[in-house]
């Protein structure tokens, strides 16, 4: 069964952000959500739990680095965590900065849009994804 994430992550241009042998940072091309970005574990594993302990210290550690740059650069009202897998059996996180004024708030992202966001915002919010990246990286190296 072929894998989206895997597909992802080995695709020419590939958003990778920072990767290591074990866990992947990847920005999420979503119009309405600069700065979402998924934390994936490389390995096909379906559940938390089908982790070694170390292990899942180690992918949390890593998306609480997202987090933790995400809140300084993008300065959101709300950072959202979030790991499904219904689709793709494959443990990944989703870090999500939120905004009052974002489409969908304070519903989750996957519900009915309550306003429709504004283009300058949304713009201004995308010109700080360099400098979440590289503070990204800096905060995971720093681990």
């Amino acid at each position: 069964m072929a894998c989206d994430l895997c597909n992802l992550l080995a695709a020419p241009g590939a958003a990778l952000i920072w990767g290591d042998h074990q866990v992947s940072v990847v920005a999420v091309d979503e119009a309405e959500y600069p700065g979402f970005t998924r934390v994936v574990w490389n390995a096909h594993v379906k559940e938390m739990t089908d982790l070694p302990v170390a292990d899942r210290v180690r992918i949390m550690d890593v998306v609480w680095a997202v987090e933790s740059a995400q809140r300084e650069v993008m300065a959101p009202e709300k950072i959202n965590l979030a790991s499904f897998g219904n689709m793709t059996p494959h443990v990944h996180w989703h870090v999500i900065p939120r905004y009052r004024d974002d489409a969908h708030f304070p519903n989750p992202t996957w519900a009915v849009a309550q306003r429709a966001s504004s283009a300058e915002v949304l713009a201004a919010r995308r010109a700080l994804l360099p400098a979440l990246h590289a503070a990204i990286v800096e905060k995971v190296k720093a681990l």
